[in-house]
C-alpha cells in the first residue's frame, strides 16, 4: 500500500460523491430523519426512545453506509472504472483503503450530525459521555462501509447488491439484542449473535447509556467492532474483481 495512492483514490471518490446529491442525502440525512421519526413515534414514552434510540443511532448509519458503499463500488466495476484503475500501478489494498477513507469521512459527518441531533435536539438521555456515543456510531458506520465494499464483489448488478441486505444486515438486526436480550434467546441463536459485530455495537451503546465512565466492556465492544471492520476490509481487498462478468 502507498499513502499517496490511497489518498488520491479517496479524493477521487469524494469528488464523485460531490456530484451525486442523492447518495449524499441517503448517507447524511436519512439517519437523521429516521431518528427524528422514531422520537415522535415514542412521543408519549420518552423512556422507550432513550432505551432504543442509542442502539438505533449506530444501526441506522451502518445500514445506510452498507447500501451506498456496495452500490457505488459495484457501479465503478460495471462501468469499467475499476479495471482501468487496477491497470495502473495501484494495488487492491490502495483502492479499498481509499474507498474506506472517503466513505469514512462521510461516515464521520453522518455520525456527528445524527449524534448531535439525538442528544441536543431530540432529547436522548444517556448517562455516559456523548463522545463515546459518537465513537460507537462512527465505528458502526465504518463497519457498514466495510461490509458494503466486501459484498459488492459478489454482486453482478445493483439489484443484487441490494439483495445482500436481507442476508447480511437483517439477521444481525434481529439477533443484536435490540428486540430481546441476547441471553434470553435460544442457545443456538445466542451463540450466533455472539459472533455478529452488530451485537457488540448495540452492547457498546448500552454501556454508554447506563454507565457514567468508560467500562472495560465498552472497550471490548469497541475493539471488536473496529477489528471486524478491518477484517472485512482485508477480505474486500482479497476478493476485489476488476470487472463484472
Amino acid at each position: 500500500m502507498n499513502a499517496a495512492r490511497t489518498t488520491a483514490t479517496a479524493a477521487r471518490v469524494l469528488r464523485q460523491l460531490r456530484h451525486d446529491p442523492r447518495s449524499i442525502a441517503l448517507m447524511v440525512l436519512v439517519p437523521v430523519l429516521m431518528l427524528t421519526l422514531l422520537r415522535f413515534v415514542f412521543d408519549g414514552s420518552p423512556r422507550t426512545f432513550d432505551s432504543i434510540g442509542a442502539s438505533l443511532l449506530g444501526i441506522f448509519p451502518l445500514i445506510t453506509m452498507f447500501l451506498v458503499t456496495s452500490i457505488a463500488t459495484l457501479r465503478e466495476r460495471t462501468s469499467g472504472t475499476l479495471e482501468r484503475l487496477l491497470a495502473m500501478p495501484l494495488g487492491k489494498g490502495d483502492l479499498i483503503a481509499g474507498y474506506a477513507l472517503a466513505f469514512g469521512a462521510v461516515a464521520a459527518v453522518q455520525s456527528l450530525l445524527a449524534t448531535g441531533l439525538a442528544l441536543w435536539a431530540l432529547g436522548l438521555d444517556v448517562v455516559g459521555s456523548p463522545w463515546l456515543l459518537l465513537l460507537v456510531a462512527l465505528l458502526d458506520a465504518l463497519l457498514g462501509t466495510a461490509l458494503g465494499l466486501f459484498v459488492s464483489a459478489f454482486a453482478a448488478s445493483e439489484f443484487q447488491a441490494v439483495q445482500f441486505m436481507p442476508a447480511v444486515i437483517f439477521p444481525q438486526l434481529l439477533l443484536c439484542g435490540l428486540f430481546a436480550a441476547r441471553d434470553t434467546m435460544h442457545p443456538v441463536l445466542e451463540g450466533i449473535s455472539d459472533v455478529l459485530p452488530m451485537s457488540y455495537a448495540v452492547d457498546g451503546m448500552t454501556q454508554v447509556l447506563t454507565h457514567t465512565d468508560m467500562t472495560a466492556d465498552f472497550v471490548r465492544d469497541a475493539v471488536i467492532v473496529a477489528a471486524c471492520a478491518v477484517l472485512v476490509l482485508a477480505l474486500g481487498a482479497a476478493t476485489l474483481r476488476r470487472r463484472t462478468p
